[in-house]
């Protein structure tokens, strides 16, 4: 069973940091890309950052050089470092797995709130 369990979500004033965490379980870590996506009220779930297997990494543009996601494959764990944050990062942050092997299905957490103030 497929298990992807995301912590580090919270409350946090403009311009400060938070680090997301997303355990895996029930896959080959090693041979999946790894996401984090986002989803705010009355909007569409959207892409923040991937990190293939290679370490080859894709940001949205409005992230990019104030979130860095990562991996440590022998943790079974994906980061989200989040700095700078604005109101607008605000959302329910969810992990994706996709593992490049199988059927290559996508699984995802249950998500974790990020709230940013002003």
């Amino acid at each position: 069973q497929v298990q992807l369990v995301e912590s580090g979500g919270g409350l946090v004033q403009a311009g400060g940091s938070l680090r997301l965490s997303c355990a895996a379980s029930g896959i080959i870590f090693s041979g999946s890309t790894m996401g984090w996506y986002r989803q705010s009220p009355g909007k569409q779930r959207e892409l923040v950052a991937t990190m293939d297997t290679f370490g080859i990494t894709n940001y949205e543009d409005s992230v990019k050089g104030r979130f860095t996601v990562s991996r440590d494959n022998t943790k079974n764990t994906v980061y989200l470092q989040m700095s700078s944050l604005k109101p607008e990062d605000t959302a329910i942050y969810y992990c994706k797995a996709r593992p490049n092997y199988g059927s290559r299905s996508a699984y995802w957490g249950q998500g974790t709130q990020v709230t940013v103030s002003s």
